[in-house]
C-alpha cells in the first residue's frame, strides 16, 4: 500500500483544537478536508501520548546510518565486484562495526543482490557497430515482415542433460533418498543433434542429424526440409530464411546454393548476440523431453519428434483462451528485439564518447528513459517462463 502524505504540524494542532471545542470527528474532517479515520487516529494519539508528533519507530535502530548506506551503495555501483568483507572493512574504518549478513540485508533493501557474473562473448566495437547497422535497417520493419521469416538452428539434446530437472517434496536431510534424486551419467549419457525451423505460424520440420554436420550435409538438410516447411507453414510469397553465421551456413557453396534456389536470406551481423527466437522453442522442447524421462537414444529421438509436433497447440490458458506457443514466443521476441535495437544505439553513442570524462546529457536522458538504470546492452536469451528476463552483457552503463 502506498504511503500517504503526512499531515503538517499545524493541521494536527487544528484537529486537536476543534476536538476540544466539541466538534465531532466527521465535522472536523469535512472542515479541514481530512479523512475521518485520520482525525480519529490523531485524537487517539493525543489522548494516549499527550502529543500529536510522530512517535519514535519501534524496534532496534539500523546498524548502518543513512550516510553509511549511501556509501556502500555507491561503492558497489562503481565496482560490482566489491566483496562484503571489503564493505565491512570500509564501515569499520568509518566507526561502524557490522557483519557480512548486515551488509547483505542492507544492499538487498536497496535493490541489490549478489549474483554470479555471466560469461559472455567479447564484443569489439566493430561488432557492435555492425549490430547498430543491422538495427537501423530493421528498426521500422512492420510486424508483417517478421511474420514472414523462417527461423532455423541446430541444437544438441542429451539423454541425461541439464534440463532433466524436477521439483520434489522432501523432508530436511532427505535430499539423497532415491525418490528425491535424478540419475546422471558422465557426458550426458549420449546425445542427438537436431535441426529445426519455425515461424510465427508454427513449427516447421524437425530432423535428427546422424552424420557429422558439414557444409554438404547442411545443404542436403535444407534441400529436403526448408521448402517443405515453408509450404506447410503457408508462408507468403517472398518469405525470408534466417540462419546464424556458422561456418557451414556462410560457406561459399552454401551461399551459391541458396542463390540458385532464389531463397531470400536475412543478413545476420557478425559476432552478434544470438537473438534467434527458436532458442526459446529449443528450451521448451528440452524441458518437455526431460519430463518424459527417455531411457535410450531411440526413445529420446521419438519423444523429441512427438513433443515438437505438440508445440503449436501447447500453452497457458488465460481470459482469452489458450495461446499458441510459437506465436507467443515470436511476439515476445519481437517486443524485446525493438528494445534491443535501442540499447545497441545507446552503446554506440557511449563508445563514441569514451574519451570524455562524462557522456553527453542526451545519452543520460536516453538511458534514464529505459526501465533499468543499470542498462545491460545486449540481450543473450529470453526466459520463456518469466517473459522478461534479460541476461547481462560485458558492457554496462551505470
Amino acid at each position: 500500500m502506498a504511503k500517504t502524505k503526512e499531515l503538517s504540524k499545524d493541521t494536527r494542532n487544528k484537529i486537536l483544537d476543534l476536538h476540544q471545542a466539541g466538534k465531532t470527528e466527521s465535522a472536523i474532517g469535512k472542515q479541514l478536508g481530512v479523512k475521518k479515520s485520520t482525525v480519529g487516529a490523531i485524537i487517539r494519539k493525543w489522548k494516549t501520548y499527550k502529543t500529536t508528533d510522530n512517535l519514535p519507530p519501534s524496534g532496534a535502530p539500523r546498524k548502518i546510518s543513512p550516510r553509511g548506506v549511501k556509501m556502500i551503495t555507491r561503492t558497489v555501483s562503481k565496482n560490482p565486484r566489491t566483496t562484503r568483507g571489503d564493505l565491512v572493512n570500509d564501515l569499520q574504518k568509518a566507526g561502524t562495526k557490522v557483519t557480512k549478513a548486515t551488509i547483505s540485508n542492507t544492499l538487498r533493501r536497496q535493490g541489490l543482490k549478489s549474483c554470479s557474473a555471466r560469461r559472455v562473448p567479447l564484443l569489439k566495437p566493430v561488432h557492435v557497430r555492425a549490430c547498430l547497422k543491422f538495427a537501423r535497417e530493421h528498426l521500422d520493419d512492420p510486424e508483417e515482415d517478421w511474420e514472414n521469416v523462417i527461423w532455423s538452428d541446430e541444437t544438441k539434446i542429451e539423454l541425461f542433460g541439464k534440463n532433466s530437472t524436477c521439483g520434489v517434496w522432501r523432508r530436511k536431510n532427505a535430499e539423497l533418498h532415491p525418490k528425491n534424486t535424478i540419475l546422471t551419467v558422465k557426458h550426458g549419457g549420449g546425445n542427438i543433434m537436431l535441426w529445426g525451423c519455425f515461424s510465427a505460424k508454427g513449427p516447421g520440420r524437425l530432423i535428427r542429424v546422424k552424420e557429422r554436420m558439414n557444409g554438404a550435409k547442411y545443404r542436403e538438410i535444407l534441400s529436403k526440409n526448408l521448402l517443405p516447411s515453408a509450404r506447410a507453414l503457408k508462408m507468403k510469397r517472398g518469405w525470408v530464411f534466417q540462419h546464424d553465421n556458422d561456418a557451414k551456413h556462410t560457406a561459399r557453396a552454401t551461399k551459391e546454393w541458396l542463390r540458385k534456389k532464389h531463397f531470400k536470406v536475412l543478413e545476420w551481423p557478425s559476432q552478434s548476440p544470438d537473438l534467434n527466437p527458436i532458442e526459446n522453442l529449443w528450451r521448451e522442447l528440452k524441458i518437455r523431453v526431460a519430463q518424459r524421462q527417455p531411457q535410450n537414444i531411440t526413445a529420446l529421438e521419438e519423444i523429441c519428434m512427438e513433443e515438437w509436433a505438440k508445440l503449436p497447440a501447447t500453452g497457458a490458458s488465460g481470459e482469452n483462451g489458450g495461446w499458441e506457443l510459437c506465436d507467443h514466443v515470436w511476439k515476445h521476441w519481437l517486443r524485446d528485439e525493438q528494445q534491443h535495437f535501442v540499447l545497441i544505439e545507446v552503446l554506440c553513442e557511449y563508445l563514441d564518447f569514451l574519451a570524455n570524462a562524462r557522456p553527453p546529457n542526451a545519452l543520460f536522458r536516453t538511458v534514464s528513459a529505459l526501465d533499468n538504470p543499470h542498462v545491460t546492452i545486449m540481450k543473450f536469451s529470453f526466459d520463456l517462463s518469466s517473459h522478461a528476463a534479460w541476461n547481462d552483457d560485458p558492457v554496462t552503463i551505470n
